[in-house]
């Protein structure tokens, strides 16, 4: 009797491994995950895990780039061409915010590369178009607030832009310990509405000072 064909399906085991990865990762850093835990997660086995990625530290950069691009993919579900300049860059900012809260997972990623500081993001040649889509967002709304004679001139898009990520990224981020320190669950819906409010201002008061 002939055996039945093993349907092979690349693509997607190499996806349940990076998932996978993702989550043992996030959980204990590069050097706190084991390959075989990813593996059996990923319902395969370490030789493939090697097959599809090299290493441990390759599966790890190709992890990183993986969630960038997703925060990318979704950046550009955003329909902000026609709307006026201030919603356009509350809409942003608000955008960049709820995905940290929901996506705390890549903030722990990128929280650990910066502990090799950034050793594996600096040998990725993804990493940086990666980022480039959003900021590219960004910049055409501070040209049509700047155009409107809405907002400053002086703005570095760049660097706006991590002051913008930095404000979401800090109370997912530090989450725990500011709740232990000061007693501030930024998880609770009103204290994260009142903390949004008071950020998006902030970036709004910069921007339209003249």
């Amino acid at each position: 009797m002939n055996q039945p064909k093993i349907k092979r399906d690349p693509e997607g085991t190499r996806r349940r491994i990076l998932l996978a990865a993702a989550e043992e990762f996030a959980a204990g850093g590069l050097f706190g995950a084991r390959v075989d835990q990813i593996a059996r997660r990923a319902e395969t086995n370490e030789r493939m895990l090697y097959y599809y990625f090299g290493s441990k530290e390759q599966l790890f950069t190709a992890v990183l780039e993986h969630a960038l691009s997703a925060l990318v993919d979704a950046e550009r579900t955003l329909e902000l061409d026609g709307v006026a300049p201030i919603e356009a860059m509350t809409r942003l900012a608000h955008f960049v915010w709820d995905y940290y809260r929901d996506h705390p997972e890549l903030l722990r990623l990128i929280n650990n590369e910066n502990l090799h500081e950034a050793r594996y993001i600096k040998g990725s040649n993804r990493i940086r178009e990666l980022i480039s889509p959003i900021v590219t967002t960004l910049t055409a709304i501070l040209d049509r607030g700047q155009k409107a004679g809405l907002f400053r001139t002086d703005v570095d898009p760049l660097k706006f832009y991590i002051i913008l990520s930095g404000l979401g990224y800090y109370i997912v981020s530090n989450r725990f310990t500011l709740e232990a320190t000061f007693g501030l669950d930024f998880s609770e819906q009103t204290q994260r509405e009142q903390i949004v409010r008071m950020n998006t201002e902030l970036l709004l008061a910069f921007l339209t000072r003249r």
